[in-house]
């Protein structure tokens, strides 16, 4: 039974889910202090949340069971991702079920702020009549500025396109090519400052965008600009907002977000030109229940069966993606399992080449699977397909692919080849027809291998009597062979057998094969 712990407050709709689903066990408490979650985390597998609860080094310690994060929410800002990474927990958000909500509030804050409707509101009901004092401007024809052109971004972009607006928008990893082919401008940031009317952010809060909009930014905006932020506080640089706006550079800005939340003696709330929300940008029944019950399922199906959606920390592999990569997923760990048996020294580098026909799919997940093989026999603690490349990166060793068409005789091929401080080995394998592996290639020796089970690699000379004196020998010991495999080295001079044992073979019966006349040396694998 997998137990699921939901820290935050969450639609019923979710909560509904795990309830329904066999095999999960879900327990609702919320408004927990850190010491308090830390102390009931350890027994979880999976941890659902929003925003309030803190996700940092000293609660991935005590989760010592936890296997995924899911976020009911885009931002991820409350949790420590390299940490879970390294812990082997993957981290998933809900980028689909609140991106119009947010959208629209961007675009009812844009048309709030340009209309003084807030500051009209108040009035009235303050028994006033400012019919001139609080006199806005159209939007038809102006300039709007999108940065960031995600989920979200692109939505804003389209409603501002169906309000007649010019949009442009800058990106840097979107491609001109797509953002132009959706109808809209591709501009560089710059460019964008000094031409938009109003300007919307929607980009993740992470070193490269904390600041973004700072005084340098808003020096080079036009005279009169508006700033609207729905997307993560701290993006926006308050303190420079502020000056900005009193300046009269900015005319006015619109604000669902702040560096801290609830905000404290923030100057900029006290300007009649700043329009400001409770980080209401996801708050509608729609989005709530969407996200809700994306991130039960998506727990449910990385729980139950291995299947990742959504994941920021490794790729998404889902049901039908997972099928077809399956039996080259189960190759490439075990390739790696034997690479790590086969070679000597310190791991300097990794080299996998993906040669003749794959799926059209992103083949990342079994690159990780090749990683996680290998590490997994070096590694005194558990690693997975989380945290295979973040741990191969600590370690210093370099990790390449590539792709090839030519396969030789094969419909195709994976060649793992493992640099260390002492030397150079190298593994292939295949797939026989839909999902039977088989590696079919170590260092020099040609052959055809089911890589399961008690496996020996015996190097050995050329000629007659070689073979029966090594069964005999196992035998002698009660050693039972169940499969052997010859193969040729490429230069004719040494044999290669590979056998497949119903029991290991104990390291004084290795000596003893290796004391053999005609055996050169003996290595043994589990997989």
């Amino acid at each position: 039974m997998m137990k699921v712990l939901v820290s935050d407050k969450m639609d019923e709709a979710g909560i509904e889910i795990f309830k329904n689903q066999e095999g999960i066990d879900v327990d609702v408490n919320t408004g927990l202090s850190p010491e308090a979650l830390r102390d009931i985390i350890g027994s979880y597998d999976a941890l659902a949340i929003r925003s309030a609860t803190k996700v940092d080094k000293a609660l991935m310690d005590a989760a010592v069971n936890l296997k995924v994060i899911a976020r009911a929410g885009i931002g991820l800002d409350n949790v420590d991702i390299d940490e879970a990474t390294r812990k082997g927990v993957a981290v998933m958000n809900t980028p689909g079920g609140n991106t119009v909500t947010t959208a629209e509030h961007a675009i009812a804050m844009m048309m709030s702020l340009t209309r003084n409707i807030p500051r009209a509101t108040a009035s009235m009901k303050a028994g006033k009549w400012e019919k001139k004092l609080l006199q806005g401007r159209e939007i038809f024809n102006k300039v709007l500025g999108v940065v960031g052109f995600g989920n979200i971004g692109s939505i804003v972009a389209n409603l501002g396109k169906g309000l007649r607006m010019r949009v442009i928008v800058y990106d840097p990893n979107i491609s001109k090519e797509h953002i132009e082919k959706q109808g809209f401008e591709y501009v560089d940031l710059d460019t964008l400052y000094h031409t938009a009317d109003y300007i919307t952010i929607h980009v993740p809060k992470m070193e490269a965008t904390i600041d973004l909009l700072d005084a340098e930014a808003f020096e080079k905006m036009k005279q009169g600009v508006y700033v609207i932020n729905c997307a993560r506080g701290g993006i926006v640089n308050e303190t420079a907002l502020h000056e900005a706006i009193v300046s009269g550079k900015v005319a006015g800005a619109a604000l669902d977000v702040f560096s801290t939340e609830p905000p404290e003696d923030l100057p900029l709330l006290g300007l009649d030109q700043v329009v400001a929300t409770p980080h209401l940008g996801a708050s509608t029944k729609e989005a709530q229940t969407n996200v809700a019950v994306a991130a039960a399922n998506q727990i449910i199906a990385y729980l139950l069966f291995d299947t990742v959606i959504n994941a920021v920390n490794v790729p998404s592999v889902t049901g039908e993606v997972l099928r077809q990569l399956k039996p080259f997923l189960y190759l490439a760990e075990k390739m790696g399992k034997m690479q790590a048996q086969l070679i000597s020294g310190g791991i300097k580098e990794v080299q996998i080449e993906y040669i003749g026909k794959f799926p059209d799919l992103d083949l990342k997940p079994v690159t990780i699977a090749a990683i996680k093989g290998l590490l997994n026999q070096f590694l005194p603690y558990e690693v997975n397909s989380v945290n295979a490349i973040s741990l191969a990166n600590e370690k210093g060793i370099k990790i390449s692919e590539s792709t090839a068409q030519d396969s030789g005789n094969f419909i195709n091929l994976i060649r793992i080849t493992v640099v260390t401080d002492t030397g150079t080995d190298v593994v292939a394998g295949t797939i026989f027809g839909k999902d039977t592996a088989r590696i079919v290639r170590i260092n020099k020796f040609r052959l055809e291998v089911i890589p399961e089970g008690h496996l020996g690699l015996i190097h050995n000379v050329d000629k007659p009597g070689s073979i029966g004196s090594i069964g005999n020998t196992l035998g002698k010991h009660a050693i039972n062979i169940s499969r052997m495999m010859v193969g040729r080295e490429e230069d004719g001079q040494r044999n290669i057998i590979f056998l497949k044992t119903d029991t290991p073979v104990p390291a004084d019966v290795i000596e003893e094969i290796e004391s053999l006349p005609l055996v050169v040396s003996m290595k043994t694998f589990e997989l």
